[in-house]
């Protein structure tokens, strides 16, 4: 908002309406980061299992630390004159910080349907748990009043601190023996359980490797399920809901102006989100019954419209139906909370669904699968925030 503010309005000008930079900047950057990061999942899900995980990972986290470093530099340049080549030098960084991303997590989803199921509900609950720690850091940063330069600084550096702990922990884990165990196939006879077979040696001789499209075929449903309910979220999170503003916006209290959209639209989510998680590790309801699963996803489409008519400043076209800041607190968080649900749900059936040596690439097929779903939401979100 600071970057691709009007500047030609004077600090003692009234608040002008967002510039399209302003407005766009969030569906524009979401569509950037879901498709590069898409393309890129799909890629490791089909030749992934060709790439070492060490080279995966490391080079991964240290091509986003790089990026995180150029980001933050750029928070001290005055970027006034030339907006437009810094949004989409921005976009570019984002670009390749997805494809990074993409690379890491397809390794880490991949490796993690390995592990028993909990281990899996650990992966998701620590995505969700960083949206939390990302939006504590912005309200404690507007509780001190810094202003946006600084904010960003603070930003970037923890981000950056984060990523380089991330290489540390991945490098140690990578040498535990319990790691090693699971990586390198666990109880892999439990493989060969239906074909018979006289001696181990025979055993060892027919492992092989997983064909995509047998795994696909027997994870199909969580597949589209996965990709329906990001596509879901995406398409009205965060672009649609950064738009929405309290009932009592512009009274000059600081929980309206300041921290409803920080406090409800990023902390309530990513809490609601973290909450699913962990619920659906603790309370797996429905179990190995995707049908019942992607009923609830649909049902779960009943959230878009409601949003769209939610409280904002920009509507030109659809009604304001939904006015109250206690009805979008509520709606923010049950869509959350069945977000994460739903997701840790679907990430625990697919690896059970398969044999043992098709588990890492049906994890990484389910990533993809995500990941898809995150693009087509990032389109949808474009047409939406046009259509408020």
């Amino acid at each position: 908002m600071y970057k691709f503010r009007n500047t030609t309005v004077t600090a003692n000008t009234a608040t002008p309406d967002l510039t399209p930079m302003q407005k766009s900047f969030t569906s524009d950057l979401t569509l950037a980061a879901s498709i590069s990061g898409t393309t890129f999942l799909i890629l490791n899900a089909v030749y992934g299992h060709c790439i070492s995980l060490k080279v995966k990972m490391l080079g991964a986290l240290f091509m986003i630390l790089g990026i995180f470093i150029v980001t933050a530099s750029f928070v001290e340049v005055n970027t006034d004159q030339w907006q437009e080549q810094f949004f989409l030098i921005t976009l570019l960084t984002v670009v390749i910080i997805n494809v990074s991303s993409a690379v890491m997590s397809g390794g880490v989803f991949g490796v993690a349907g390995l592990f028993p199921s909990h281990y899996m509900t650990a992966l998701v609950s620590g995505q969700a748990l960083g949206g939390i720690l990302s939006a504590l850091a912005f309200v404690l940063v507007l509780a001190f009043g810094a202003p946006p330069n600084v904010t960003a600084l603070i930003y970037f550096i923890i981000g950056s601190a984060l990523v380089l702990l991330s290489i540390i922990c991945f490098v140690i884990m990578s040498r535990q023996p319990f790691f090693i165990y699971y990586f390198e196939g666990g109880d892999k006879y439990k493989i060969l359980a239906d074909i018979p077979s006289h001696s181990r040696s025979a055993d060892i001789v027919v492992q092989s490797e997983p064909n995509v499209k047998e795994v696909f075929a027997k994870i199909f449903i969580e597949a589209v399920n996965i990709c329906l309910l990001f596509a879901t979220t995406l398409s009205i999170y965060p672009s649609v809901t950064v738009l929405m503003q309290s009932e009592n916006y512009g009274r000059g209290h600081a929980w309206n102006d300041i921290y409803y959209i920080p406090v409800i639209n990023y902390l309530f989510f990513n809490s609601g989100d973290y909450f699913g998680r962990i619920l659906a590790g603790l309370w797996e309801r429905p179990r190995d019954n995707p049908h019942t699963v992607i009923l609830m996803t649909v049902i779960r489409l009943l959230y878009v419209p409601l949003f769209l008519c939610a409280n904002s400043n920009v509507h030109y076209f659809l009604p304001i139906l939904v006015h109250t800041d206690a009805a979008f607190m509520i709606m923010i968080i049950t869509f959350g909370i069945t977000n994460g649900y739903l997701a840790n749900i679907c990430l625990i059936m697919a690896p059970r669904s398969v044999m043992q040596h098709e588990k890492e690439m049906a994890s990484s097929i389910m990533a993809a699968s995500l990941s898809l779903g995150l693009a087509a939401g990032s389109l949808l979100s474009m047409a939406f925030v046009q259509m408020l």
